[in-house]
C-alpha cells in the first residue's frame, strides 16, 4: 500500500487551484472595468477625430501639456516682464506706476563694469563677477570629472553597476540636503576639522576665508551633479560601434590617439549636451550656495540669483521691479548663450 501524505500537503493542491481562481476573477474583473472606460472614451474621441482630423489628434494629445506649460512658464515670464518695466512696492501690478526702462538704467549705471564697487547696484556686479567665475570653474570641472569617470565606467572592470549607482546617487539626493551635509563637514567644529585635528593640523574656517567658500562651493556643485552629465555621456560611449575600436587595436593604435581621434570626435554632441546643460545650470544656481554659504563671507559667493531673490523677498524694501529687470538680464544672457552653443554645435556637425 502507498503511505498519504501527511501534515498540510493534502491542502496544497485545493489552496493553489484558489488562489488560481481569484487571480483569473481579479484580471476579469480588473479587464471588465478597463474595458468599459475604453468603451466611454472611445465614442467622445472618435467624435474629435471626425472634427478636428487625424492629422491633427497629436495637437490634442499636447494641449493639456501646453496649457500647463504657459501658465507655470510663459505667464509668470509675462508678468516678469511688466514688473520690470514699473516701480514702487506693492505686488499688485495695478498699483504699480510704470517708469519705463528707468530700472535697466539703474542696473547698468557704472563708471566699469570690471569694478562692481563703481556701479550703483555694487551687489548685482559682484553677483555676476561671482556667477561668472563660478560658472567657469564649475563647467570646466564637471565636464573634465564627468568625462574621465564615464571613461572609466565604460571599460569592463569589477562592479562596474555598483560603481555607475554610487556616481549617481548624490543626483538623487535634494540639493538642500546635499548642501546641508557639506555644512555639517566643513563647519569650524565639523567633520572635516575633526579629522584635521586627530592628525596634528590647525582648524580651517572654510566658510571665513572667500578662496575657501568660492572652492567649496564649486566643489559641492560638481559633486551633487556629476552623476547627471557622467550618464549622459556614457550613454554616448556606449552608442560608439565596438568595430571602430577594434579596427584601432588591430592597427596597434595608441590609446590616446583612439582617445582624440575615435571616442572624443563621435562623443562630441553628447559633450555639447553636457557643456549647455552645465554652463545653464552654473549660471542659474542658488539653493546649493545659499544654503552652504549664504553668500558669504561679505559677498565672496554672492550669486545673480541670490541678489534677485533677496532683492524681491528678503529685503526690508521689497524692490519686485528692480529684481525683475535682473531676472530678465539673466534670462537673455541664458538664452543668447544657448543660441550660440546650439550654433556652434550645427557648424561643427
Amino acid at each position: 500500500m502507498t503511505d498519504l501524505p501527511t501534515g498540510i500537503e493534502p491542502q496544497a493542491a485545493p489552496t493553489a487551484s484558489l488562489l488560481a481562481r481569484l487571480r483569473r476573477a481579479g484580471g476579469t474583473a480588473f479587464g471588465a472595468v478597463l474595458g468599459a472606460l475604453l468603451r466611454l472614451v472611445d465614442r467622445p474621441m472618435r467624435l474629435l477625430q471626425q472634427l478636428v482630423g487625424e492629422r491633427r489628434m497629436a495637437y490634442v494629445f499636447l494641449l493639456p501639456n501646453l496649457v500647463f506649460f504657459s501658465l507655470f512658464v510663459f505667464v509668470p515670464l509675462a508678468i516678469d516682464l511688466v514688473f520690470s518695466f514699473t516701480g514702487g512696492e506693492s505686488l499688485f501690478p495695478s498699483q504699480r506706476p510704470y517708469v519705463g526702462t528707468d530700472q535697466y538704467a539703474y542696473l547698468f549705471d557704472c563708471g566699469s563694469f570690471f569694478d562692481p564697487a563703481s556701479c550703483r547696484v555694487d551687489h548685482f556686479w559682484r553677483g555676476v563677477a561671482n556667477t561668472l567665475r563660478f560658472t567657469i570653474f564649475q563647467l570646466v570641472s564637471m565636464v573634465t570629472f564627468s568625462l574621465v569617470t564615464a571613461l572609466v565606467l565604460n571599460m569592463p572592470i569589477r562592479g562596474r553597476g555598483f560603481f555607475r549607482a554610487v556616481y549617481f546617487f548624490p543626483v538623487l539626493l535634494s540639493p538642500v540636503v546635499v548642501a546641508l551635509v557639506w555644512k555639517w563637514i566643513l563647519q569650524r567644529d565639523g567633520l572635516l576639522n575633526a579629522g584635521l585635528t586627530m592628525i596634528g593640523g590647525q582648524k580651517i574656517l572654510f566658510f571665513v576665508d572667500p578662496g575657501w567658500a568660492m572652492f567649496w562651493s564649486v566643489f559641492v556643485s560638481v559633486w551633487a551633479h556629476m552623476g547627471f552629465y557622467t550618464l549622459i555621456l556614457l550613454a554616448g560611449l556606449q552608442a560608439i560601434p565596438a568595430d571602430l575600436y577594434e579596427a584601432a587595436q588591430m592597427d596597434a593604435t595608441p590609446r590616446w590617439r583612439v582617445l582624440w581621434r575615435i571616442t572624443l570626435p563621435l562623443l562630441w554632441p553628447n559633450l555639447i549636451v553636457v557643456i549647455v546643460l552645465a554652463l545653464i545650470r552654473g549660471v542659474q544656481t542658488f539653493d546649493e550656495v545659499f544654503v552652504l554659504t549664504g553668500g558669504g563671507p561679505g559677498t565672496a559667493t554672492l550669486m545673480i540669483v541670490q541678489y534677485i531673490y533677496e532683492t524681491a523677498f528678503a529685503s526690508q524694501v521689497q524692490n519686485f521691479g528692480l529684481a525683475a529687470a535682473a531676472s530678465i538680464v539673466l534670462g537673455v544672457v541664458l538664452f543668447l548663450l544657448t543660441l550660440a552653443q546650439l550654433s556652434r554645435t550645427r557648424s561643427a556637425s
